[in-house]
């Protein structure tokens, strides 16, 4: 019985090895040549997806990834690379809501609250992308993170019908690095079978809403 289950064991961590290593194969192939590290080299695009997550650290300092999340969207507005922002992330009942956070604090550094659209049903990343399309009618879109996020979700839009190009907010210290690598790598996975598998569809959908079609 030892040896039944040592060999299961063995098969399921090599399964997950193999797992890992094409969901990185894709999505590296999906996102080639489609992401960007400077707002003067990026094409422009009408609408940028900022992707949300938890403005605090659980010792209550700012988080480093949503700080340079919000940087990297300043800088797109500013260059002109983009006209509107469209901000997604989760939201629960207690009051913890990511959009809403995002949104104020783009507002204080002086972006305008009218260019701003807020989703608060991007409960993953793949709600985020799909609702763009599906929920804010976008097929084209700058989506705003850090680049081995932009990567998955780059590569979930594009087998969503979106046309997606990625925006890389700054990197953070090696210590957050390596443990946003090593969640991203299960990640990836993850998208693999919601893509491939489970036809995933988000959480929530609702009503269509319009994104003004004029230039700022």
């Amino acid at each position: 019985m030892r040896r039944i289950i040592n060999r299961l064991l063995v098969a399921g961590v090599g399964l997950l090895i193999l797992s890992t290593l094409v969901a990185n194969i894709l999505i590296n192939k999906s996102a080639k040549d489609r992401t960007y590290s400077d707002a003067q080299a990026i094409p422009h695009r009408h609408v940028g997806l900022l992707l949300g997550c938890a403005r605090l650290l659980p010792s209550g300092a700012l988080n480093p990834f949503y700080k340079n999340r919000i940087d990297a969207a300043v800088a797109l507005q500013r260059a002109g690379k983009i006209d509107y922002l469209l901000v997604s992330g989760e939201s629960l009942p207690s009051g913890y809501n990511e959009a809403a956070d995002m949104k104020a604090d783009l507002v204080q550094t002086g972006v305008p609250a009218e260019t701003i659209y807020y989703d608060p049903n991007g409960f993953r990343t793949l709600d985020s992308v799909v609702r763009a399309r599906e929920v804010f009618g976008q097929t084209e879109i700058t989506i705003i993170s850090q680049e081995s996020h932009n990567r998955r979700a780059i590569f979930i839009a594009r087998h969503r019908g979106i046309d997606a190009i990625g925006f890389n907010a700054a990197e953070t210290s090696i210590r957050y690095i390596l443990w946003d690598r090593c969640r991203e790598k299960f990640a990836g996975v993850s998208a693999m079978l919601d893509i491939f598998v489970w036809k995933t569809r988000p959480r929530v959908l609702g009503p269509k809403v319009v994104i003004a079609s004029d230039r700022r």
